[in-house]
């Protein structure tokens, strides 16, 4: 029996191990609801690149952004197994507020990611993006904890 309920999935990556987990329930979520998914990468280039730089900017940016081609395209062969329509997006900016944009302007039933769930100065230091998503997000947002570091 096939939901209708999701009809477009966001699985957002960061093409870490720690997506891994994230993945597979948003590929499974999309195979029992039969909706399509945006698999999507953002090139975090705000804080990475600085406008300061010049020498290898450019060639920084790309293996950023080859990078993230790697990670939509991993899950689009794992949707693909499974049966279900993945449609790859990379996109430049702060990944929060591209994932929400995204969402909004794109029909999106769910948003599916993952985190370290991290705490303290770690978490304060590196910041969330899962947390400001969260936040900010009017679609719902399923946040899946990947595999501690402890």
């Amino acid at each position: 029996m096939v939901s209708k309920f999701y009809r477009n999935i966001l699985i957002a990556t960061d093409g870490s191990e720690n997506t891994r987990r994230a993945i597979s329930y948003g590929i499974e979520i999309a195979k029992l609801s039969g909706a399509t998914v945006y698999a999507l990468y953002v090139v975090n280039t705000p804080s990475t690149i600085s406008e300061n730089w010049t020498i290898g900017k450019e060639t920084i940016y790309n293996v950023m952004r080859n990078d993230g081609e790697k990670a939509v395209s991993k899950i689009k062969r794992i949707g693909g197994a499974s049966g279900v329509e993945v449609r790859e997006v990379v996109l430049d900016g702060y990944p929060s507020n591209e994932i929400i944009d995204f969402a909004a302007n794109n029909n999106i039933d769910l948003i599916v990611m993952g985190t370290l769930g991290e705490t303290g100065l770690e978490k304060f230091l590196i910041g969330s993006v899962a947390e400001k998503v969260v936040r900010g997000s009017k679609v719902p947002v399923m946040v899946v904890r990947g595999k501690s570091k402890a």
